[in-house]
């Protein structure tokens, strides 16, 4: 039986411009291959500057009358997108899996959790309703948010739902009309969001798809009419577009890699943590910027090290986690794993040449869960983003020692502290670089209406991409000031 279910004949994807599904002219084409089997499931055009125009138009004549458009009857399409969202669900999560080599179960999580920010972005109309004061005699203030336009958001691949769904549907609500570049990887999952959008009664151009690689994110950059850019992706990338999309006069909120720390003292619960890291650092095959790379074991914590080798070497690939997105993806981390051998460090548990059974999956591109140990803080298994279900234990002595190790690193997304003591946990709260800390969690993603981002180089631009800060990423605040006549009473304002 298979793990997941692939699509039934290879998917033509064409671009949504203008509530149409159009093959952008010009374009040529690469395939989409599933990282469970390697074979094609899909066909992709890669757009380039003219396609790009041609939806940047369909959206910004949209966007007049939609950002006209009361919030309340705004929060209408979204109600019905969300009831769509939920009704497919079963069927999304398995095309985000065969496309993006995530389990099932991952592919639903990513998108409940794109439900909840669904859910975040319809209270809108309740929470986001400005504000009006008499600031003096005769004299009022009030703020009014305003859309900024076009907008637009460029997404990965190992999200192929629950990164898009940060993202549109917070920026729409608030009056924008929104283009979708998904990965060229993974572009399935995002034409189906858009047909769920469609159907759920946007008006044409507020929601458009524009497939391609790095030509087709260039001329989103460039485009005059493109007022915001969100990205999450590879941090050189993250950097790349936020100094060009400033340069081009846009608001740029970009997200990159992560090298995320857990730490580990003698007194953490024996029964929570060792499941805890096991699942921070394979889930979603490590392909997350969320998940656990290094373990910083502070003491003598080796019979929790032995208890995570032992849980770690029980998960087979496949049925308990998904495959890497591509042959590169595995060639790289199999010479990174080679490397850190070569460079001294201990060789706990080896993933390569592990895949499950079958002649189905021959081809497919996997790797099991692999453990370093005795890794050394200036090790390249240390330091750079591996992106894949790679442990890297570096031992330490003392928490201080933890923490030097957590804050040399320039990223700055996520850490976690694993201890019953509660002095411990907020010496590691108060102390910890990172933008996102857990403590006895081991992938500390915020719930809505708590916003995700992080610190250094793992985010680039102000704010955050969910919650309540993404609202001033997506929109403006126009202020208001109001006097109708004169008073003898005013103050220095009248």
């Amino acid at each position: 039986m298979s793990l997941v279910r692939f699509p039934e004949s290879v998917v033509s994807c064409r671009n949504l411009v203008g509530g149409e599904w159009l093959s952008p002219t010009e374009a040529q084409s690469q395939d989409v291959r599933s990282p469970y089997t390697g074979a094609i499931i899909g066909q992709v055009p890669l757009t380039t500057a003219s396609g790009v125009a041609q939806a940047v138009e369909a959206a910004r004549i949209a966007a007049h009358d939609w950002g006209l458009t009361p919030l309340r009857e705004r929060t209408q399409c979204l109600q019905a997108f969300r009831g769509l969202l939920e009704r497919h669900l079963e069927r999304l999560a398995h095309l985000a899996a065969s496309e993006s080599g995530k389990t099932v179960a991952e592919g639903r999580a990513g998108l409940l959790k794109g439900l909840e920010v669904c859910d975040f972005a319809l209270s809108l109309q309740q929470m986001d309703s400005g504000a009006h004061l008499e600031v003096s005699r005769g004299v009022t203030c009030e703020y009014r948010r305003e859309p900024l336009g076009v907008v637009a958001g460029i997404t990965p691949f190992n999200f192929p739902a629950m990164v898009p769904l940060w993202l549109f549907p917070i920026a729409v609500t608030l009056g924008n009309a929104f283009i979708l570049k998904p990965s060229e990887k993974v572009p399935l999952t995002a034409c189906a969001l858009g047909e769920l959008m469609v159907a759920a009664g946007y008006p044409p151009g507020v929601f458009s798809i524009v497939h391609g690689a790095k030509a087709t994110v260039d001329a989103l950059v460039e485009h005059p009419d493109v007022k915001a850019l969100a990205f999450v992706g590879s941090t050189p990338v993250a950097r790349r577009l936020y100094v060009e999309g400033s340069r081009h006069g846009k608001r740029v909120l970009a997200l990159g890699g992560a090298k995320n720390h857990l730490i580990v003292v003698p007194d953490a619960d024996p029964d929570l943590t060792p499941q805890a890291v096991v699942d921070s650092f394979t889930g979603c095959a490590g392909q997350r910027c969320m998940a656990a790379s290094v373990m910083l074991a502070v003491g003598n914590v080796q019979p929790l090290v032995e208890d995570i080798v032992k849980r770690a070497a029980r998960l087979e690939p496949g049925p308990g986690m998904g495959a890497l997105i591509d042959r590169g993806a595995v060639d790289r981390l199999e010479t990174a794993i080679a490397k850190a051998k070569a460079d001294g460090a201990l060789l706990l548990l080896d993933g390569r040449g592990r895949r499950p059974s079958g002649e189905l999956y021959a081809n497919g591109h996997w790797l099991g869960p692999t453990v370093l140990d005795g890794v050394r803080p200036d090790m390249e298994a240390a330091r750079l983003e591996l992106f894949g279900p790679v442990l890297s234990i570096v031992r330490v002595t003392t928490l201080s020692a933890a923490l030097a190790v957590e804050n040399a690193s320039p990223y700055g997304n996520a850490a976690s502290i694993f201890t019953t003591n509660g002095a411990v946990a907020q010496t590691v709260v108060e102390g910890a670089k990172a933008g996102m800390v857990g403590v006895n969690v081991g992938v500390p993603v915020p719930r809505e209406p708590f916003s995700f981002g992080g610190t250094g180089e793992s985010k680039f631009g102000h704010g955050d991409i969910t919650g309540p800060s993404s609202l001033d990423f997506w929109s403006h605040r126009k202020k208001v000031t109001r006097k109708w006549s004169a008073r003898t009473d005013g103050s220095w304002m009248s």
